[in-house]
């Protein structure tokens, strides 16, 4: 049905050759501690130092919900900080997850995959903490980069 690669393992070291873009969804409200970004975190410092300083000057950028911001962490290897999350998840309020939001930004992640020639890696975004569902993100995922030719795998950490 899709063209999304469904694998086992760790979406912070994927093991293909190539660019790689390693992509998660975030809050909007400069939270990083829980999830995903714990891993990402234990492998580069980079994209949660560049996540809180996009934050932190949010009024004089594009921080926002559906924005995305690429940090380079290794030669080959950028890491995608998606905005797609409002808040975090209290008590009974709902989801935090946007799925506009992370749409907006898989439409500007797929511009920069396809500008660095990169296949992009992920785990079920905004399935986490965020409290989205997969059957909701997967087609966003399917028609914004897999059909426009873009390598997508998807991770389910093999426990």
């Amino acid at each position: 049905m899709s063209g999304i690669t469904y694998i086992r393992g760790d979406a912070t070291a994927p093991s293909v050759k190539g660019v790689k873009v390693i992509a998660h969804v975030c809050n909007d409200i400069g939270g990083w501690g829980r999830g995903f970004v714990v891993a990402v975190s234990r492998r580069w410092p980079e994209p949660e130092a560049a996540y809180r300083a996009w934050h932190r000057d949010r009024a004089s950028n594009d921080f926002a919900l559906g924005a995305v911001q690429l940090v380079q962490v290794e030669r080959y290897v950028w890491v995608a900080n998606m905005i797609g999350q409002r808040g975090i998840r209290t008590g009974g309020k709902g989801v935090p997850v946007r799925y506009e939001a992370i749409d907006a930004a898989l439409v500007r992640l797929a511009g920069h995959a396809s500008a660095l020639g990169a296949s992009v890696h992920m785990p079920r975004i905004g399935c986490g903490l965020a409290g989205g569902t997969w059957s909701r993100v997967e087609p966003l995922v399917d028609e914004r980069l897999a059909r426009r030719g873009i390598p997508v795998t998807v991770y389910d950490h093999g426990d």
